[in-house]
């Protein structure tokens, strides 16, 4: 199955557009955990199992692993959703952007090492260097289109001709790189005048991964109404922190399924 096919599917059997960012940060992982050799994956596979009723996919970043030296328990967590949750698309958050020779060596790290089944990429660099991501048969490309940090403006909002580049972007990758229907946008919730834009501009199939729900402020009610389809569906409404460290009078992974519950909740009653 694709990866477009299972994040529809998931959106309709889940009834859920809330996706779940895995961003094990060392310095917040629960005191039961933090002696152990395995605790990112352990927190993580909590986490994963506490929210996986309430969300349409997981979407772990990478550069929380690596800065631990645990891409090995990345491997394992990849693995873990694939082998126990397999109706739920693993989009691995990496945000690469490099030459075509090296781009085809991160495919492989993507989608051969950590069976993602979406990467999200960087479009800067041009069409050969995200073309080593589409030859990879129904895997996801998710492209950087308008961010949810404030400093995104300093490069997106450059115009060309009048229209701003997260605007070309967002053409661009609608109109000439989602040949084989694999393609993505990165649109954050914090803009949501931009986000409608973008959604006007692609129509209904090309689906939003929309950061910035939760932690960042983005509101889910204005999210909503710029960034759904016809269908009430197209978005990955992410929140990390927000549902990784909730707080409640339960244990951490009982608060965190609750966050996720409340979240995914509230984006319904939304859409």
């Amino acid at each position: 199955m694709s990866f477009i096919q299972k994040l529809n599917r998931a959106w309709c059997e889940s009834n859920s557009l809330l996706m779940v960012g895995l961003d094990p940060d060392t310095t917040r992982l629960p005191v039961e955990l933090k002696d152990r050799p395995d605790a990112i994956f352990e927190f993580c596979r909590r986490i994963v199992d506490a929210t996986a009723p309430y969300v349409c996919g997981f979407k772990p970043q990478i550069a929380y692993f690596a800065a631990a030296r645990a891409e090995g328990q990345l491997e394992d967590i990849c693995a873990y959703i694939r082998e126990n949750h397999p109706e739920l698309p693993v989009v691995l958050d990496a945000k690469r952007g490099d030459i075509g020779a090296t781009a085809v060596q991160y495919a492989k790290e993507v989608f051969g090492r950590y069976g993602a089944d979406a990467v999200t990429v960087s479009p800067y660099l041009g069409s050969d260097s995200v073309e080593p991501y589409l030859d990879w048969e129904g895997k996801g490309v998710i492209v950087l289109c308008r961010t949810s940090n404030a400093g995104g403006s300093d490069l997106q909002f450059l115009e060309t001709d009048g229209i701003p580049l997260y605007m070309r972007v967002a053409d661009l990758v609608a109109n000439k790189w989602n040949r084989n229907g694999q393609c993505g946008l990165v649109v954050g919730a914090t803009y949501p005048n931009e986000l409608a834009a973008v959604r006007k501009a692609i129509g209904d199939d090309v689906p939003l991964l929309v950061p910035g729900i939760g932690a960042q402020g983005g509101d889910v009610a204005a999210t909503c109404a710029a960034g759904c389809n016809s269908k009430k569906q197209g978005m990955m409404i992410n929140s990390s922190r927000a549902i990784l460290y909730a707080q409640g009078p339960g244990d951490w992974t009982e608060a965190a399924g609750q966050a996720a519950l409340e979240t995914r909740d509230s984006i319904n009653a939304h859409r």
